[in-house]
C-alpha cells in the first residue's frame, strides 16, 4: 500500500507494524489473518506495560494466608 511508517523505538512493537507490510503481497482473504496477529501483539505489549517486572507475589487475605480467588466469605 505504500504507507510510511515511523518506527516507535519499541522492537517489538516496530516489527509487528513492520508486518503489515506483508499485506502488499497477499490477496485480501488473507489480510484478516495479518490484522489480527498484529493487533493481537499491540494488545500483548500494551498490556505488559500495565504489567510490573519479575513475577508476582502471592496473594495474602487477612490473616496472612494465602487467599482464595473470589472468596467472599467472612
Amino acid at each position: 500500500m505504500g504507507v510510511a511508517r515511523t518506527p516507535t523505538g519499541n522492537t517489538a512493537v516496530d516489527t509487528l507494524v513492520a508486518r503489515l507490510a506483508d499485506l502488499d503481497h497477499l490477496a485480501a482473504d488473507g489480510h484478516t489473518e495479518v490484522y489480527e496477529d498484529v493487533h493481537r501483539g499491540l494488545r500483548d505489549a500494551l498490556t505488559a506495560l500495565d504489567s510490573p517486572p519479575g513475577p508476582r507475589p502471592p496473594e495474602t487475605g487477612s490473616q496472612g494466608h494465602p487467599a482464595r480467588p473470589h472468596d467472599h466469605r467472612s
